[in-house]
């Protein structure tokens, strides 16, 4: 599953943070006079230790091409801090006592904490000396010159990425021949749809794949380095309804999942009755209009529905048009900002979720009117309903947020085409993990 391949070294970075906490809370026993090694208490802390990190961003860095030391120590120090302070209020409030577990003093905690921000700066400078010391993969890409146009801007989008390499047939097999020189990096190869090889290409093609050479599609190309699939790169015979794990009714991934947003969606429409309660008072407050705002959006195979989310925007007069959502639109309320960032409007939804009118996880529905030009101009576009859309997509915790210009609508469709070939049950909760720290962040989609 290529969207695995980035987040391995998340995981052995977290695990390396886990063991240098252990090893923090045994270099401080050692000057302590109390015993601090109290094994379900070093692991309640070493949890909570990672989660931050990962709320905060500490594992973020990397996957940056640059390194900056002062905004990487900057991230581990506020991990640390709001650790200890996290510990001490759930002491708290749990009325552990301190002075029987001395783990949990406050005192004790900080040198434990500066212990662990410096062992946790050490691994990550070593993970980056490691991961520039290892050779890596050339990928070099054989296009058509219209698809190499298409390829540069793609990657251009992504700043992460490591540009592919255009090159020839002839070209490509003599830089693999030197492929087993010592300390020389591996080559790969990624073929363009509609790329045009006579015999002699091809043969040669297929004699570097028995030579070990790797040898794949732009698509999975794309896959791997970008974690979206462009429409523009894809041919326009590009997947079909069948070829989906869940195009049959009897599906039990489908059930699975409908399951799944049952259960959570009854739970989570529960837990925010209050919540609903007090932004509906402040948002009838500030301007004394209607609460809960009902529009009409393209569902499952391209079937109407009524979406329901709480109002964020100023009332517009009956048949106004509704044009693109810009960054700091005039017409979004103070109240309704704060519900955007934190996505409380959409919780709503939950209700369309048990109706089976919308999944928890899926692209997100459009208006039919803007679906209908965005189709006319974008290629693949209305596969992105070929999936039940959801309350979060992947394109909403990796993509532009909203879109306000078809440009960005086209990238966003990159994510939901993405997700749409390689959806899994582990990539749902993968997306509802990062939906989850968007509003712990208050960073809005």
């Amino acid at each position: 599953m290529p969207w695995r391949s980035p987040r391995k070294e998340l995981f052995l970075c977290a695990g390396l943070d886990a063991a240098g906490l252990v090893l923090a809370v045994a270099i401080t026993n050692l000057t302590s006079k109390f015993d601090l090694l109290h094994p379900w208490l070093i692991g309640a802390v070493a949890i909570s230790y990672c989660l931050l990190g990962w709320l905060f961003g500490s594992y973020t860095v990397l996957r940056w091409p640059w390194l900056r030391l002062r905004l990487v120590l900057q991230r581990l120090v506020l991990t640390g801090l709001t650790t200890v302070c996290f510990i001490i209020l759930l002491s708290w409030i749990l009325g552990i006592n301190t002075s029987q577990f001395a783990l949990l003093n406050r005192q004790i905690l900080i040198v434990i904490m500066g212990w662990q921000t410096l062992i946790a700066l050490l691994i990550r400078l070593q993970l980056r000396a490691l991961s520039q010391r290892l050779p890596q993969e050339r990928w070099r890409l054989m296009a058509n010159p219209d698809h190499q146009i298409q390829v540069i801007r793609e990657w251009q989008r992504n700043p992460f990425a490591r540009h592919p390499q255009f090159i020839s047939p002839e070209r490509f097999a003599d830089r693999a021949s030197k492929r087993s020189r010592p300390h020389s990096r591996p080559e790969a190869l990624a073929l363009a749809p509609g790329l045009k090889l006579d015999n002699g290409q091809r043969d040669l093609i297929t004699q570097l794949q028995s030579r070990g050479v790797l040898i794949t599609t732009l698509e999975e190309l794309a896959q791997r380095q970008l974690e979206r699939l462009p429409p523009s790169l894809l041919p326009e015979t590009w997947l079909t309804f069948t070829d989906l794990a869940w195009s049959s009714e009897f599906s039990f991934q489908r059930k699975l999942k409908r399951m799944a947003d049952i259960v959570l969606a009854s739970l989570l429409l529960a837990g925010f009755i209050p919540i609903f309660i007090v932004a509906s008072l402040a948002i009838w407050v500030e301007d004394r209009g209607p609460i809960l705002y009902i529009q009409t959006r393209t569902g499952w195979m391209g079937s109407h529905f009524n979406l329901i989310k709480m109002r964020t925007m100023r009332v517009s007069p009956p048949g106004s048009p509704t044009p693109w959502t810009t960054p700091r639109d005039s017409r979004v309320t103070k109240v309704g900002g704060f519900l955007r960032r934190t996505r409380l409007d959409e919780f709503p939804q939950l209700i369309n979720v048990l109706r089976g009118e919308m999944s928890l996880i899926g692209p997100r529905p459009e208006q039919p009117a803007m679906d209908e030009r965005l189709a006319d101009s974008i290629p693949h576009y209305s596969k992105r309903y070929w999936m039940m859309p959801g309350l979060s997509g992947w394109a909403q915790v990796c993509g532009p947020g909203y879109p306000s210009t078809p440009e960005e609508a086209e990238l966003k469709l990159s994510y939901d085409l993405y997700y749409l070939r390689n959806w899994s049950f582990s990539l749902d909760l993968l997306i509802l993990a990062k939906t989850i720290k968007t509003i712990l962040k208050v960073k809005g989609l």
